[in-house]
Parts: C-alpha cells; structure tokens; sequence
C-alpha cells in the first residue's frame, strides 16, 4: 500500500479505545482497516490483535454520509445479531469523539477478528490454488449459515472471503447485506457486475433499495467457484460489461452456458444448479452446501438447529439510488501475508489437530473452528457443537456425549458437565470460554 492514499488516513500509535492503530491493512475509497494492538487493561473477549475498520466523517457531503452510515449500520446490524463460525467476528464498534483531528471526529471504527489475507489476494498469487475446493466447502457453509439466519450478504466475491491463520474461512464485508421479509429483502443498488445474477443487473430502484433474493448469492457463489477452480469466469468476454452482457444473453435463452473443462469431478454440476437462467430454478443453500462438500471431500457439517418464526422490525430504508456512485469503494480487503507452518495433517473429527490463536496459543481443532469464547449450549446447534463432541468423544475420550450430528442435545450437555467437573469448572452445561480453553488442552498442546 506504500504511495497509496487513504480513505481515512490515521497515524500510526493513534489511541482509539483501547486501541492502538499499527500499520495499514488495506483500503478503498470509503473505508481504510488498519491493524490494531489492545494496550488497555485485560478486557474479557478482546484479543490482543484486531482489525480496525474506519470508516469515514467530516470530508464527504452530506447525502454520502448518510449512505455511508447506512453502510455501517448494515454491517453492525448483521455482526452484531449474528455469531455465526464461518461470519467474520465484531468485537465492538466505536466512535471517535476527537475535534482535534477533525478528519477522525465522528468517524466510526468496527473491531473485527483480525484475517491474514483475503482470497482474492490469494488468487492474484495462486489463481487456482490447490486448497480450493476446502476453501469453497467452508464459503458455502457461512453462506448457509447467513441464509439459515434470514440474511441475503449481497456482495459475495472473492475480496470479501477471509482467511484466518489456521487456514479457515470467514465471510466479511456486510455493509450489502440484508435481513429477508418473507422471500426477499431489500438492499442497496450497488453489487459488483461479475458477480450479479442478470435479474439484477438493471434492477427496479424503489424506495428502499433493489429487492433480492438468497439466490442471488447462489449466483455469486457459482461465480466465485468456477473463478477458484478454473482461474477463469463462467461467462464469456475480455471486459466487465462483456460479461455482463454474455449473462444477458444467457438469461434470455439466446446463448448457451459452456462451462470450463477444467472444472474437477462434480463441479460441473454444482455450478450449472447455481447459475440457472432464473431464480427460481438455482440450488437451494443447504443442497449446494452438501453437494459441495462431497465434491471437496470435506468433513460433512452439522445440520442448523431450527429457527423461531421472526418478525420483522426494521424500519424502512430511505432511497439508496446515490449508493451506485460509491461504486466499489466501500469494499475493502487483506493484503496476504505468508502464514506460518502449517499442522502435520489437516483435523479431523477423529483426529484433532493443534493450531495457534493469538490470544490463547495453542490448542487443539476438530474442524477448523477457530473461535475459543462462542457459547453453545443445550438447544443449540452447527458447527461449533459437532466440534465440541468431537474434541469431548476423540480427544477426551467421553464417548457418552452421543452422535457427531451437531445438536446441542441431553447427551451432549451430559457429557459437557462430566468434562467440566473433570477439568474442576462450575459443571453448568454451558460451554464458554473457560470450557473451551480446557477442552482445547491450550497449555498441554
């Protein structure tokens, strides 16, 4: 980034909280995310690294300010609703209160779960890298996840895929997503083309933003799978537009879709159920998510638990059409770094393998899950819970918990309270960030 200029430059050693701002990450036009190092006291659930994403204040007018904090408020909304294993982690959100520096005053700051790279950056080294398809099992289990919960993310795209130090997966960039109201939700008129179905290339602008559906991200998925294994887009054409317009085209049944021969066993048809002509013939989350995972190889996750009937609150959005002049400037990404050496083998349920956090050192995975303080308790269920009865029947050896199968369930909140008197915690049932540190063995790894 040396010579680039800043949306929101901010000197290094800047105090924001209990924060320090250390080198630049990465930037766009409209947000700028730095590295962060915690220098206040011991808080409980900040890790000592964060990523500080700033957002914008006093230079832009006043109808880009209130698109940009609509931006924001997306992106706290969902973050801060949903803690989802594959969802990039929100620790906080601030506001600097500085007259001082009046190029900060008012700025908004989200502290996020620090990556090591996005994969769109891997791709520009790798385009098309051998971990892939584990990749895109991962990408397509944090799409189930959002869709699971009720929220379309609107912008999938390789920029806001991240990768963590332990090789897994988090979705990020939120400021596009919104929360469904029966079959659609309601977004700002902005996507990135090449990965827009071509329903919504030209979209109907109403007052509250171009109506989606999850199948858009269905579409972008396809997209970005056939980029990640093949190097190359689905579609047709040597510019963006192009492209676009080949979708067009296809959509209109006037071409035909002709797919990469490059594509490994079983993606060809992956990809074919995620880029059907209409909406309403594209592969459902869930299905393209098993689908996938048989086609990766992958470890198959745990079914999400059933969700209460949700009524929507969410006031109605103002016009969003000056959005499409923010262009792609509010997307933001990582510059990869070399990660240091890898595990031996990769973790299995099985087999547990160690990997290393920042805040708590070492310990050990069953699944890539790299989260030590994501509460799971009886009645809950996903990802996070098959990895709790993974660690507690392969690594501790209480086979009572019951079946691998991700539900939170009297088996398993048996089991749990069994490991905690083991390890001399209050035997609750409830597995928090003590219980993790314990069943992760951090200081024996």
């Amino acid at each position: 980034m040396t010579g680039q200029p800043y949306a929101v430059p901010v000197p290094q050693g800047y105090r924001v909280g209990p924060w320090q701002v250390r080198e630049p990450l990465a930037s766009g036009a409209f947000a700028t995310v730095y590295a962060g190092r915690r220098v206040g006291g011991d808080e409980p659930g900040l890790p000592r690294q964060a990523a500080l994403k700033f957002l914008p204040t006093g230079t832009r007018t006043p109808r880009q300010l209130h698109h940009l904090r609509e931006l924001a408020e997306r992106e706290v909304e969902l973050l801060g609703r949903l803690r989802a294993p594959r969802l990039i982690r929100m620790y906080d959100t601030l506001t600097i209160d500085d007259p001082g520096h009046p190029e900060l005053d008012g700025a908004t700051v989200l502290v996020l779960e620090r990556a090591e790279g996005s994969l769109d950056a891997l791709l520009e080294r790798e385009p098309k890298p051998e971990a892939g398809p584990a990749l895109l099992a991962q990408i397509c289990e944090g799409l189930h996840q959002l869709h699971h919960a009720g929220w379309v993310h609107g912008d999938l795209k390789p920029a806001n895929v991240l990768l963590l130090k332990d090789g897994s997966v988090r979705l990020a960039d939120f400021n596009m997503a919104a929360e469904l109201e029966g079959t659609h939700a309601y977004a700002p008129a902005f996507a990135t083309p090449d990965y827009t179905p071509p329903e919504l290339l030209w979209p109907e602008v109403g007052e509250r933003g171009t109506r989606v559906r999850p199948s858009a991200d269905i579409w972008a998925f396809g997209v970005l799978a056939h980029t990640v294994l093949t190097g190359t887009f689905p579609l047709p054409g040597g510019t963006t537009q192009a492209r676009c317009d080949a979708a067009i085209r296809y959509a209109r049944g006037s071409e035909e879709l002709r797919l990469s021969p490059e594509l490994p066993d079983g993606w060809h048809e992956i990809i074919t159920g995620c880029l059907a002509r209409t909406h309403a013939e594209r592969i459902g989350a869930e299905a393209l998510l098993r689908q996938v995972e048989q086609a990766a190889g992958a470890a198959r996750s745990a079914r999400l638990p059933r969700l209460r009937p949700r009524r929507w609150v969410r006031p109605a959005l103002v016009a969003v059409s000056a959005v499409i002049a923010l262009g792609t400037a509010t997307t933001v990404t990582y510059t990869l770094r070399e990660a240091g050496p890898a595990s031996s083998a990769p973790p299995t349920c099985e087999k547990p393998a160690v990997y290393e956090e920042d805040t708590h050192g070492h310990g050990y995975t069953a699944g890539w899950n790299g989260t030590w303080d994501f509460t799971v308790k009886q009645g809950d269920g996903g990802s996070q819970v098959r990895e709790l009865q993974c660690l507690l029947r392969y690594l501790h050896g209480i086979t009572e918990v019951g079946e691998v199968d991700g539900d939170f369930g009297p088996l398993t909140h048996a089991a749990v309270v069994t490991f905690q008197k083991r390890a001399g915690l209050d035997a609750d049932g409830i597995v928090e960030l003590k219980t993790w540190q314990a069943l992760r063995k951090a200081g024996e790894a």
